[in-house]
């Protein structure tokens, strides 16, 4: 068994790709696809993005329940039962799409399986962190994100392709069509994401590691309810955590207020101010352009913040990631009907919300996360992410209901405004503290230098 772990250890490439991208494929499942599904299903625009976004939830609060992963067997341990019921959950909904009254049965059934979900991503987060040494942990950090966003391309791209596929070129229905001809197709999509969640189960039962125990986990319940009321206490302790707090929750506003009812806005046919497409060509778009355009954008964006400093270009890239809304209001506006004029727009949008979302992550991980706990306030930030996803997607299905999609998208530009306040007076106290040890340091290093070269000359 030892030398089993051993081998595993040192073969990360056999269960990290697997491990993110099963992640990635029940995240995006639950929180995406689900939305997309519900519109096939003949489901409103409110309700659709509702539900959908409510399932975010567990997402958001995985930092409650987080330590309690840690206390009982061993994390591989809950990776393989997520997965498993992950598994059989899904072929849940399959079943159960074929009963009368099956949206009972669907929405509590979602909820349950985002639990479920979350608790896959603490566990095998942590197999993660406690099986690799740090520099295996950078070596691999670039497989760990390449494999998580293979998961939207198959579950958001590929899936929702195929579910169009199944729907016309199998059992021949019309493409334009809503109602409950669409369970056919989505029945064998949550039967094969069930099925390969199952095989995944199966293989990181042979090749994942088991991971070690953290040497402050806690060992009773008392003892992690401490640690949760002390890393609560300290995050609202930090120097201007309000501004820090706003910042996180506001910076992807009108991304929220865009995420659901952009999808929708394709679909809808033009005599309810959509574009018409069908589910194969959304799934192109959206899937595969529109997701190459985010991981191309993050990686030059990256590169642009390791350049420049966060600082600097943090303004920036907030418009990097707002202005390029307006590309869905032009298209409300124009309906083009050129699929290269539908691509181009999702494209730009979707190339500056990957560029300038990443001043937002490292924002979390240099600005409001070091301290104490620097995971957990971490965690506090995404969460913060992911409320602010759940609000915004609850309300915008139905406010795009009550105005129509131009007034919608103009409501989205508005939205901009508090995402440019948060970030104009988001706090840089960190970098400014850093930046004051090194210029420090450099003052003092020129008069070594100086004293140096002053004794060398009175020498000579």
């Amino acid at each position: 068994m030892i030398m089993q772990n051993q081998l595993n250890t040192r073969s990360p490439l056999l269960w990290v790709p697997t491990g993110y991208f099963t992640m990635a494929l029940g995240f995006m499942m639950l929180t995406n696809v689900s939305a997309i599904m519900f519109k096939n299903l003949g489901m409103d625009n409110g309700s659709a993005a509702q539900y959908s976004s409510m399932f975010i939830l567990a997402y958001t609060i995985k930092p409650l329940f987080a330590p309690f992963v840690e206390m009982y067997r061993t994390k591989k341990f809950f990776v393989l039962c997520a997965q498993v019921l992950i598994g059989l959950g899904f072929a849940g909904v399959a079943l159960a799409m074929s009963l009368p009254n099956y949206m009972v049965i669907l929405i509590p059934l979602f909820w349950i399986l985002s639990f479920v979900g979350a608790t896959q991503d603490i566990a095998c987060d942590g197999v993660y962190v406690t099986s690799l040494d740090q520099r295996s942990q950078s070596l691999y950090c670039g497989v760990q994100s390449l494999s998580w966003n293979i998961g939207p391309i198959v579950a958001a791209g590929g899936l929702v392709y195929l579910s169009g596929h199944l729907h016309t070129g199998v059992f021949h229905h019309s493409s334009g069509s809503f109602g409950e001809e669409w369970m056919e197709s989505w029945r064998v999509i949550f039967f094969l994401v069930a099925g390969l969640t199952l095989l995944m189960a199966v293989w990181h039962a042979r090749v994942m590691p088991d991971g070690e125990r953290a040497s402050n986990t806690p060992t009773s319940v008392a003892a992690t309810g401490r640690i949760i009321a002390d890393s609560f206490v300290s995050f609202f302790e930090k120097r201007d955590v309000w501004r820090m707090i706003a910042f996180a929750f506001l910076f992807r506003l009108s991304i929220g207020f865009l995420e659901k009812i952009g999808p929708f806005f394709m679909v809808d046919p033009a005599s309810k101010g959509g574009l018409g497409l069908s589910n194969e060509l959304l799934g192109i778009i959206y899937g595969t352009y529109g997701l190459a355009a985010v991981l191309l954008g993050s990686l030059l964006g990256g590169w642009l913040v390791a350049k420049r400093g966060l600082k600097s270009t943090l303004f920036w890239l907030c418009c990097a990631v707002n202005i390029p809304n307006v590309t869905f209001l032009l298209m409300s506006i124009y309906l083009p009907e050129n699929l290269y004029w539908i691509g181009a727009g999702v494209i730009v949008e979707k190339f500056f919300f990957g560029f300038g979302s990443v001043g937002f992550m490292i924002y979390l991980m240099q600005e409001l996360a070091p301290g104490k706990y620097t995971t957990t306030h971490y965690a506090y930030g995404t969460g913060l992410m992911g409320l602010c996803g759940l609000v915004t997607g609850v309300v915008s299905g139905h406010l795009q209901q009550q105005l129509g999609y131009i007034s919608y998208f103009v409501l989205v530009m508005v939205a901009t405004i508090p995402s440019f306040l948060a970030c104009w007076f988001a706090p840089f106290h960190v970098s400014d503290r850093v930046a004051d040890q090194d210029e420090k340091a450099r003052l003092e290093a020129e008069k070594n230098s100086d004293g140096k070269n002053l004794a060398v000359a009175h020498t000579n």
